[in-house]
Order: C-alpha cells, then sequence, then structure tokens
C-alpha cells in the first residue's frame, strides 16, 4: 500500500508541476505578444506630436520584428544546452529590461535600439514555451492544451491596444511600456520560485505520436511547409501591426485612440475565440486538410477588408484574424505531432525563425504600401501572401494524403545519421 501511495502521490506532484509549468508559459506567451504589439498603438500617439508621418514611425521596429525572428532559430538550439527553465526566466527578466529602456527612449535612434534588444528577448519566448506546452499537455489533450496557449497569446495580443491606448491617453505613451516591465519583472522571479531548478518540461517527459507521411516526397513537403510558415509569418504581422492603425483610417469615424484600441481588442479576442475551437478540432481532424480549410478564409477576408470601410471592414478583419489564427495552432500541432521531443526546440526554432523572419519585413513593406496606396494596398498585399498561405497548405494536404510511408521522425534520424 505505501508503494503504491507513493507512485500515486509521485505523479499527484508531477500532474501539479505540469499544470504549474503550463501556467507560466501560457502567461509568457501573453506577454510575447503583447509588448511586440504595444509599439504599434503607440505610435499613433508618437505620430500626432511628432513632425513624423506614421511610414516613417511604424518603420522604427522593423528591427523587433527582424530579431523576433531571426533570434528564434539558435534559441531553439540553445534551450537544449541551457536548459528550458533558464531560459524562460532569461525572457521575463530580459523583457522587463528591454520595456523599460523603451520607456526613457527619447529620439529616434533610442526607439530602434530598444525595440531591437525587445525583439531578441521576446524571440526566447516561441521555441522554448512551445515545447514545452507540448511537454506538458496531458496526453489526451493536446490539441486544446494548444487552443488554449494560443488563446493566452492572442488575449495579450488583444490587450495591447486597449491598454496601451488607455496609458496613452491618460499618462503618455511611454507609460505603455512601465506597465509591462513590471509585470514581467515579477512574473520571472515567481517562475524562479514556483518551478523547480531543472530543464522543466524538457527531452524525455513524453513524446508526441508521430504519424505517417509519404516516402520520397520529404524535401517537396518542407519547402511547401516552409512556404506555409513564412507566409503565414507575413499575413500575421501585416494584420497584427496595422490593425488600429487600418480602423483609424477606414472606419470612416473620427474616433479617439481608446476607442480604436478597444475595437481591434475585439477583433483579436475574436480570434482567440477561434483558436479555442481550432484546439478542439486538431483532435479530430487531420491536421493537413484543416490547415487547408482554414487558409481559404485569408485571402477572402484580406480582400473583404481591403476595398470596404465601415461595418464590411470590420466583418472583413474579423474574417482574417479568425484565419490567421487558427492557423497557428494546426501549425504547432502539425510540429508537436509529427517531431520527437528531443528535437521539438529546434523544431519550433526553424518554424519560428522562418515565419518571423518573414513577418519583419512585413513591417517595412507597410509603411511603404501605405505611403503609396494607402491601406487597401497594404491589405492587398496581405490578401496576396493569403493566397500563397493557401496554395502551400494545399500542396501539403495533396502530398500527404497519397498516403503510406514512413513518420516524419524516421526521415529526420536518417537525416541527422547522415
Amino acid at each position: 500500500m505505501t508503494a503504491f501511495a507513493e507512485i500515486d502521490d509521485g505523479h499527484s506532484n508531477a500532474a501539479a508541476a505540469a499544470k504549474r509549468i503550463v501556467l507560466f508559459v501560457n502567461l509568457a506567451h501573453a506577454l510575447d505578444h503583447f509588448v511586440l504589439l504595444i509599439y504599434p498603438t503607440a505610435v499613433i500617439a508618437l505620430a500626432r506630436e511628432s513632425s513624423l508621418d506614421y511610414g516613417a514611425l511604424i518603420s522604427l521596429s522593423t528591427g523587433a520584428f527582424v530579431a523576433f525572428g531571426l533570434f528564434s532559430l539558435p534559441v531553439g538550439f540553445i534551450a537544449n544546452r541551457a536548459g528550458r527553465r533558464n531560459m524562460i526566466a532569461i525572457y521575463f527578466f530580459g523583457i522587463a529590461f528591454a520595456c523599460a529602456g523603451m520607456a526613457t527612449a527619447a529620439s529616434n535612434s533610442a526607439f530602434a535600439i530598444w525595440l531591437f534588444i525587445l525583439g531578441v528577448f521576446a524571440a526566447i519566448y516561441h521555441p522554448v514555451g512551445s515545447a514545452m506546452i507540448v511537454a506538458n499537455a496531458p496526453a489526451n489533450r493536446l490539441g486544446r492544451t494548444l487552443g488554449v496557449n494560443g488563446v493566452w497569446g492572442n488575449l495579450g495580443a488583444a490587450s495591447a491596444p486597449i491598454v496601451t491606448g488607455s496609458l496613452a491617453y491618460e499618462f503618455g505613451w511611454r507609460a505603455g511600456f512601465v506597465g509591462p516591465a513590471i509585470v514581467s519583472a515579477i512574473a520571472g522571479l515567481a517562475f524562479l520560485l514556483l518551478v523547480p531548478d531543472g530543464d522543466a518540461g524538457s527531452a524525455g517527459r513524453r513524446t508526441a505520436k508521430a504519424e505517417g507521411l509519404p516516402r520520397g516526397h520529404l524535401y517537396l513537403l518542407a519547402a511547401a511547409f516552409a512556404a506555409a510558415v513564412a507566409s503565414g509569418g507575413a499575413t500575421f504581422n501585416i494584420l497584427s501591426v496595422a490593425l488600429p492603425k487600418v480602423i483609424d483610417e477606414r472606419l470612416g469615424l473620427p474616433l479617439p485612440l481608446q476607442l480604436i484600441g478597444s475595437l481591434a481588442t475585439i477583433i483579436f479576442i475574436f480570434g482567440a475565440l477561434t483558436q479555442l475551437n481550432v484546439g478542439r478540432i486538431v483532435e479530430r481532424q487531420p491536421l493537413p486538410r484543416l490547415l487547408t480549410i482554414i487558409s481559404v478564409f485569408q485571402p477572402l477576408g484580406f480582400l473583404i477588408a481591403s476595398v470596404s470601410t465601415g461595418v464590411p471592414l470590420l466583418i472583413g478583419l474579423l474574417f482574417t484574424v479568425a484565419a490567421i489564427y487558427g492557423n497557428v495552432v494546426v501549425v504547432d500541432a502539425m510540429v508537436a505531432r509529427y517531431i520527437p521531443d528531443e528535437w521539438r526546440s529546434r523544431a519550433f526554432g526553424m518554424r519560428y525563425f522562418l515565419g518571423f523572419a518573414a513577418s519583419g519585413f512585413a513591417v517595412p513593406l507597410i509603411g511603404w504600401t501605405h505611403n503609396i496606396g494607402g491601406f487597401p494596398l497594404v491589405l492587398a498585399i496581405g490578401g496576396f501572401f493569403g493566397l500563397c498561405l493557401f496554395a502551400s497548405a494545399l500542396l501539403i494536404w495533396r502530398i500527404m494524403g497519397r498516403g503510406g510511408g514512413e513518420p516524419l521522425s524516421a526521415h529526420l534520424s536518417e537525416s541527422i545519421a547522415r
């Protein structure tokens, strides 16, 4: 009886630790998307205060989003050596440091430097946090756990416009960076105190089941997946960064910054609800087919938004956000399902390197196309990337639909051996 009690107690302690880790990783996800979207809302207040136009000011954040993508790749490799717990602790304190620095910036060059530093620390989350979520998710609830994690990230993005807009309206734009700096520092301290020392949720806890993929099509499949991730990253950032200003210019109503932020928040919350539902569907539907179906709504939403104002504009934005955030859950589920745990941090690093590197170049594209043709052109460009994503998803579905073959993990192990 004593032995059984000890085993049961061990399982209970492990389950409690896993839940605690998932909670902190979810909080980190919310902070990640929040801090990266402070500036796109604060820039509206900056544009009103300064002589610079929106295109010039928003381009200052290019370094943040490029760093967010480029540093995702080495982070996935560093995490295997430094430990996932240590990397998440560095993430929390690094975000606090960068936000505090941004609050003190007084020139365009200082904005660019601190935003770049913010992007470097923000790059830690996705390769490490995504792997920790997969490793600590209940075996029969992976899709729902990914969906909930996606909701936390989306709520972080959703709350950034309204929180930043309100703080900028009441206290000035710098206040929008001070609050997250304090929250992130407190979260880092709590994480170190409540998550045991050691590589929490690292390789060996649980390996997701690898599913069969067609033999002989690995390189074409990898190219299609890379194109889908890069296209998805571009659409993600085009809409996330431009959304507050799109509402400001295209809604057709003279709205205060607080209300602009509120409308952007409502749209992001709609995307969060989509992620929650997609997380449930992931557990019941083939992932390539699901990716293709959801991808249809990206170019459709961008098209509606690009030719509309008023309520139709908001409907198009809702379609687009739902598709973008739904795709994130499906793509993460594909990495979790097809890649063994010992390679998962590196796989997520590569996945987010491709996605966020592409999204980084979306920022200067927004500024350039906005100066040429306004937001109708910006949204049309987003629709083009949405079509590229749909075509890539369709190719992935076609390749994987041929059936048979070894699991991707087998191909990966064979490639590593070579």
